[in-house]
C-alpha cells in the first residue's frame, strides 16, 4: 500500500494501460494502421514496465532516468503512427498518452525530491524540470489535435508551427528587428529611465508627488487600443509610433514602484544617516536607493512583458509592412493560422529571455535581500 501511495500516477496509470489493452485497436477499424504487433507489443511494454518500476526503491537518478525514457519513447511511437490517419484515433491511443503523462509525472516528482550536491546539478535539475513540464504541454497539444482531428484553423499542432517557424526565419526575423530591436528596447530604455528620474523629482518636490502619482496612477489605466491610433497619427506609421505606446506604457509602472521602493527604507537607518551628518543626496545613493532596488526590478520586470505587448497592438493600427503586430493581423485575415501561431512562439520566447535577463540583473545587484539569499 505504501508503494502505491508513493506512486500513485503509476498505479493509475497501469490502470489506464489495461484499459487500453481493453479497448484496442489505436485507430478506428476502417483505418489501415501504422502500428504493427511489434511496435504496439513494445508501446505497452514501456508503459506498462516504467509504471511498474515506478513502485520500486531504485536510486533516485537510476528511477529519474527509468520514467524519463519509458514514457517519452512509447508517446513518440504513438504520436508517429498517426501520421496520415489525422483524426482516427480511438480511446486506447488517448487512454495511452494519458498514461505516459501520469509516469511523466512521476519522473518530475522524483526529480524534484533529488538534492544533488554540486551547484552544476542543482542547475541542471532547475532547468531539466520546466523543460520535461513544457514538453508535456507541446506533447498533448500534438496528441490531443492530430489524434481528435481538430481543423487546422482552429488549433494546429505545434509540429507544423515548428515547420512554419523553420520555412520563415528570414520573415521572423525581419519582424523582430522591426518591433523589438527597434519599438521595444527604445521605448523600453527611454520609458523606465524617465519614469525613474521623474520618480526621484516627485520624491524629492512634493508637489509634483502629490500631484503626480495620481494623474500616473489614472494614465496607467488607459486602453491601449485608444492610446495606439493616437501615438501613430502623432508619430506616423514606422516604429516611433510604437516607441511611444512603450513609453506611456513603461512609464507610470516605474514612476509608481520607484517612489514606493523609495520609501522603503526604514526610519531608523534614515535617523542613523542624519546623525551621520548625511545630507539628501547621500542618503538617497548609500541607503534609500540600495533599499528600493527590489522594487526597481520589479517595475523592469512588469514593463519587460508590457514593452512587448504594447508595441505589438501598436502595430495593428498601422505599421510599414513588417513587424509582429503587423505579420499577426495580416496572416490572421488569410487564415494562415500557422504563421500567426509562428509569430506568437516567438514573442513568447523573446519576453521569456527579455524576463530572464532582467531577472539575472535583479539577482545580480540585489543578492542581499532575503528573497535571492534564500535561492
Amino acid at each position: 500500500m505504501n508503494a502505491i501511495f508513493r506512486s500513485w500516477q503509476g498505479a493509475l496509470a497501469f490502470l489506464l494501460c489495461l484499459a487500453a489493452l481493453a479497448s484496442l485497436p489505436l485507430l478506428k477499424t476502417d483505418t489501415p494502421s501504422h502500428f504493427s504487433s511489434g511496435t504496439l507489443a513494445l508501446i505497452f511494454a514501456l508503459t506498462i514496465g516504467t509504471a511498474l518500476l515506478s513502485f520500486s526503491r531504485l536510486p533516485a537518478p537510476l528511477l529519474a532516468a527509468i520514467l524519463f525514457v519509458g514514457p517519452h519513447l512509447a508517446t513518440w511511437f504513438l504520436i508517429s503512427g498517426l501520421a496520415g490517419y489525422e483524426g482516427k484515433a480511438t480511446m486506447a491511443f488517448f487512454l495511452l498518452i494519458a498514461a505516459c503523462w501520469l509516469l511523466a509525472w512521476r519522473c518530475i516528482a522524483v526529480l524534484s525530491d533529488m538534492h544533488p550536491k554540486s551547484k552544476g546539478g542543482d542547475t541542471f535539475l532547475r532547468l531539466l524540470i520546466p523543460a520535461i513540464f513544457g514538453a508535456w504541454i507541446l506533447i498533448l497539444w500534438e496528441a490531443i489535435t492530430r489524434g481528435a482531428g481538430i481543423p487546422f484553423i482552429l488549433l494546429p499542432p505545434p509540429s507544423a508551427i515548428g515547420a512554419r517557424i523553420a520555412g520563415s526565419v528570414a520573415t521572423l526575423w525581419a519582424d523582430v528587428q522591426q518591433t523589438i530591436f527597434k519599438a521595444v528596447l527604445f521605448g523600453y530604455i527611454v520609458g523606465c529611465a524617465s519614469g525613474f528620474i521623474v520618480a526621484i523629482l516627485a520624491d524629492r518636490i512634493a508637489f509634483l508627488r502629490r500631484g503626480l502619482l495620481p494623474i500616473g496612477n489614472m494614465v496607467s489605466a488607459l486602453p491601449i487600443i485608444g492610446v495606439a491610433p493616437i501615438m501613430v497619427m502623432w508619430f506616423g506609421f514606422d516604429w516611433q509610433s510604437k516607441a511611444a505606446v512603450v513609453i506611456i506604457m513603461t512609464f507610470f509602472p516605474m514612476l509608481v514602484n520607484t517612489v514606493a521602493g523609495l520609501g522603503a527604507a526604514g526610519a531608523m537607518e534614515q535617523d542613523l544617516m542624519r546623525s551621520y551628518a548625511s545630507d539628501y543626496w547621500q542618503t538617497l545613493m548609500k541607503l534609500r536607493l540600495p533599499a528600493a532596488m527590489p522594487f526597481i526590478f520589479n517595475a523592469l520586470k512588469i514593463n519587460s512583458t508590457l514593452a512587448l505587448i504594447g508595441a505589438i497592438v501598436a502595430e495593428f493600427f498601422g505599421t510599414p509592412i513588417v513587424g509582429m503586430g503587423f505579420r499577426i493581423s495580416t496572416e490572421i485575415g488569410r487564415m494562415n493560422v500557422d504563421m500567426v501561431w509562428a509569430e506568437i512562439a516567438v514573442a513568447a520566447v523573446v519576453g521569456s529571455v527579455f524576463y530572464g535577463v532582467v531577472a539575472l540583473a535583479e539577482r545580480a545587484t540585489t543578492f542581499w535581500h532575503p528573497s535571492n539569499r534564500g535561492g
